[in-house]
């Protein structure tokens, strides 16, 4: 049995300690915030409550293996609902599409919204993702990344290499299927699931809208934060021990090997194992020790492109919308400008700024439990922002630049049909540097590193740290961000740790 300190409670810092205290590891999780959860949060007040990070589940069958791997089925944890329609979107022309959360229907409400073709086109598009996530899920996600060795599981077959495109992008995988530029649109947001520039990001991530459409979108009843919290009782019930507002401030090495933790105050907790679920860049910058053998990763840290991060409004409103979908999304006219002025690149080479028009996601659950009563709503109201970096880029603390920020989203919502401003009971306002001090997340970056350029996917952090007894989970670390990819990671660091 190994004692093993696990640094976050985010969910992938929980699911890797249910899977080690089912193992039979002695495991204690330590979170410096009040509460576990990490960016999968919970905001209440006045009896409106918000889920403030992720707001849907793909890929459900990855938590019922967690969950069936630690003690008992998920559905006895919490309650899944299918969503259905998935998402709507509203494009800058005016049209409307809708899509449904049944895979086979997507095509005919493609063909109903956009015209003749439109599903056709998308169709095959999804034909040829379905084959990319057959050559790569084994291989890729759901193994550790291991330089040479992965590219060569990747590149078993010409054929496989054909079908994965490694030096096609996303926008040029697109071009090449679909003629409608609507549909190119859609599938340019599916780059900004990874924090990433469909310009720059693989084609690989054609895989994202294929597996949110295969294996559909899921809520949890009462929130996501139910997930969370479901992982954190299980985490107790297999022994585990969960310490929240226990900042840790160094990931201790003796003889070249993890040995444990200094907590906040001074507090050591010696382990065989150290789990690490914080930021992978604030790892190795702050709560490890600079030494030869992470100057690798240090340096790809350094050559790799932050992801995007994301300014938030917490609308607490009076009344209901009518028609209105758990999920929509509002797009620009010009979706480029919004990737320039994100990552500083093209029209704004050099200088990040927040976008003029950007494209604004509103999540609106039609849940009790996220309104004080039948007459309200809840509004999570999310666009792509840059992170926080005050020394190159946009100083979110900058006094005035919130406010004047917050106004200027909702005048875009009024803009494309969703006035509510004087529905407003009140606004909260969440910047990338407020992410930044809540998660320790450095600038704010939702998933790290982005997956823009074609090496992106290995200069992000493998889960086995250069320093033998440290591992590397949660979405900054390989396979990468979002719900499935982190339980996916958690599921690697429990097969590299071992059983007790």
């Amino acid at each position: 049995m190994a004692r093993v300190a696990v640094v976050g409670a985010g969910l992938g810092g929980l699911a890797a300690a249910a899977r080690l205290a089912a193992l039979g590891h002695a495991v204690t999780v330590l979170e410096q915030a009040p509460q576990v959860g990490g960016k999968l949060g919970w905001y209440a007040r006045d009896g409106h409550g918000f889920d403030t990070g992720p707001s849907l589940v793909t890929l459900p069958q990855l938590y019922r293996d967690l969950f069936a791997a630690t003690g008992g089925p998920l559905e006895e944890a919490v309650d899944l609902m299918r969503l259905d329609p998935a998402v709507a979107y509203r494009f800058a022309d005016g049209t409307r599409l809708s899509v449904p959360g049944d895979a086979a229907a997507v095509p005919g409400a493609l063909d109903a919204a956009l015209g003749g073709g439109a599903g056709a086109q998308w169709a095959a598009l999804m034909t040829r993702a379905a084959d990319m996530w057959r050559v790569t899920e084994q291989p890729f996600l759901r193994s550790p990344l291991a330089g040479a060795a992965t590219l060569a599981r990747l590149a078993r077959s010409r054929a496989d290499v054909a079908t994965v495109a490694p030096w096609r992008t996303l926008r040029g995988l697109g071009t090449a299927y679909l003629r409608d530029p609507r549909l190119g649109t859609l599938l340019d947001r599916y780059a900004t699931y990874s924090g990433s520039d469909p310009r720059r990001a693989p084609a690989v991530l054609a895989t994202v809208p294929y597996v949110e459409q295969r294996f559909g979108s899921w809520y949890v009843r009462g929130a996501l934060r139910r997930l969370a919290e479901a992982v954190a009782a299980r985490v107790v019930e297999r022994g585990a021990v969960v310490r929240t507002g226990t900042a840790v401030e160094r990931v201790l090495v003796e003889g070249g090997r993890a040995a444990g933790v200094r907590l906040a105050g001074g507090e050591v907790l010696p382990a065989d194992v150290v789990v690490s679920g914080a930021d992978a860049a604030a790892l190795y910058a702050d709560l490890l020790p600079a030494a030869r053998p992470t100057r690798r990763v240090r340096r790809d840290l350094a050559r790799s492109t932050p992801s995007l991060s994301g300014f938030v409004l917490l609308l607490a409103l009076r009344g209901r919308t009518a028609g209105l979908a758990h999920h929509t999304v509002l797009f620009p006219g010009d979706y480029d400008a919004e990737f320039d002025a994100v990552f500083g690149v093209g029209r704004h080479r050099g200088a990040p700024q927040p976008v003029a028009d950007p494209t604004v996601y509103v999540s609106a659950p039609d849940d009790p439990a996220t309104r004080p009563d039948d007459d309200s709503e809840s509004w999570f109201v999310l666009v792509n922002a840059p992170r926080h970096d005050p020394a190159g880029g946009v100083d979110w603390d900058a006094p005035g630049l919130a406010d004047r920020y917050a106004a200027r989203v909702l005048e875009v919502l009024a803009r494309r049909g969703l006035d509510v401003r004087d529905r407003v009971r009140w606004c909260v306002v969440r910047t990338p540097a407020d992410l930044e001090r809540d998660t320790r997340s450095v600038g704010g970056s939702i998933y790290g590193t982005s997956s823009n350029g074609a090496r992106a996917a290995f200069l992000r952090p493998g889960n086995a740290s250069p320093v033998p007894g440290l591992f590397l989970v949660g979405g900054s670390s390989h396979p990468g961000g979002g719900l499935p990819l982190v339980a996916l990671s958690a599921e690697i660091v429990a097969g590299l740790v071992g059983s007790a």
